[in-house]
């Protein structure tokens, strides 16, 4: 890498806190190299984060997966990304104290890009796959911790998802609560 440049630079989404980051993409002969954390520069954005927990999730097209969340004292920030294929990354503000309270955004992740987004604590977090085998990778600061993990129903916050036909949702997701700002927030 060349002295004095970032390995990406953030991208202000108008919620605070949640961060898009555009990588710098380092190519040759070989292929690419995509540095996806570097705990001094979140730092210097900001972003407080200290990875405790990785994992992924390979999705079917039309796979609609959320919107979930930990709950305190066991809540979480996020990485996300798209290493393979293209989602719809939906994110629900239910800090009370946030400006941005209820309001909701969405990106679209797609491999090609290489793009991340990282979510603080507060928000419930989803994505629709866009095509089939898209492969999302998280990594978040606070284990799985089923007794406080939870979320909200998919159609429950207003947002208009960008499908012809009913996704596919588990049968954990169909059971989650309507969301309710007065009683499912942070």
């Amino acid at each position: 890498m060349i002295s004095g440049t970032r390995p990406f630079e953030p991208v202000s989404t108008g919620f605070a806190g949640l961060t898009l980051l555009r990588p710098r993409i380092f190519t040759d002969v070989r292929g690419l190299f995509v540095k996806t954390f570097q705990e001094g520069l979140f730092r210097e954005l900001g972003l407080s984060f200290a990875p405790r927990e990785e994992f992924y999730s390979v999705s079917a097209k039309n796979v609609l997966r959320g919107m979930h969340f930990q709950k305190p004292p066991a809540g979480h920030a996020k990485l996300v990304f798209c290493l393979v294929g293209r989602v719809l990354d939906v994110v629900l503000d239910m800090r009370r104290s946030s400006e941005t309270f209820g309001r909701t955004l969405s990106y679209e992740l797609e491999s090609d890009k290489h793009e991340l987004l990282f979510i603080p604590e507060g928000f419930a977090h989803g994505f629709i796959s866009l095509q089939d085998d898209s492969l999302m990778y998280y990594a978040t600061d606070h284990a799985h911790d089923p007794a406080n993990d939870t979320g909200i129903a998919w159609d429950s916050f207003g947002f208009e998802w960008p499908m012809k036909s009913q996704p596919i949702i588990s049968e954990r997701d169909r059971k989650l609560p309507a969301w309710m700002p007065g009683a499912t927030c942070f």
